[in-house]
């Protein structure tokens, strides 16, 4: 299987970046993903605590938060990712784009399985919620800011509060206003 590195993502999803020195020093997306990497090893290790401990160190220095129990796939790229957060049970497919202030949350209703299921090739747009055990299908775009609590189709775009799927045209008008 074919390994897609940080530095690829950042460069395939982000025009600005420069070169490999920069996105070391100055991409947090990727710095919170290190640390996730670590946490979660230790999380399946049954290491709960300094799982913990490693994922809130991360979110120190990043503004991002990914509880190390939540399973995310190759090619994740969070961009201006302060606020970001993943909650325990979300799975994260691949080639997901995340923008600042996503959370991948629960409601506090459920037990078990309490966050979102996302699919591969999903992009959600800044301050976006998505809340549940709910599934945002492959290829779907959720527009910022929009709530989600119901799942999403795949191939569709869903905005507003609560978000409703929509056609490319209604989005544009709703976004005009």
């Amino acid at each position: 299987m074919i390994s897609i590195s940080y530095f690829d993502v950042v460069k395939a999803r982000d025009p600005a970046v420069k070169n490999n020195l920069e996105i070391i020093l100055t991409y947090p997306g990727v710095h919170v993903l290190w640390f996730h990497k670590f946490g979660h090893f230790l999380y399946r290790k049954n290491r709960f605590v300094i799982a913990r401990l490693i994922s809130q160190i991360g979110r120190f220095f990043t503004g991002i938060e990914i509880h190390p129990g939540a399973q995310i796939g190759p090619g994740l790229f969070i961009d201006h990712g302060m606020g970001v957060v993943i909650g325990e049970t979300a799975e994260v497919g691949k080639n997901v784009l995340l923008f600042h202030g996503v959370t991948l949350g629960g409601t506090g209703k459920d037990t078990g399985k309490r966050h979102p299921t996302v699919g591969d090739n999903v992009i959600i747009g800044a301050g976006a919620k998505i809340l549940g055990p709910i599934t945002i299908g492959d290829n779907a775009k959720v527009g910022a800011n929009a709530v989600v609590l119901r799942d999403v189709p795949e191939g569709a775009t869903v905005v507003g509060i609560p978000a409703e799927v929509t056609t490319k045209k209604e989005a544009q008008e709703k976004c005009s206003l």
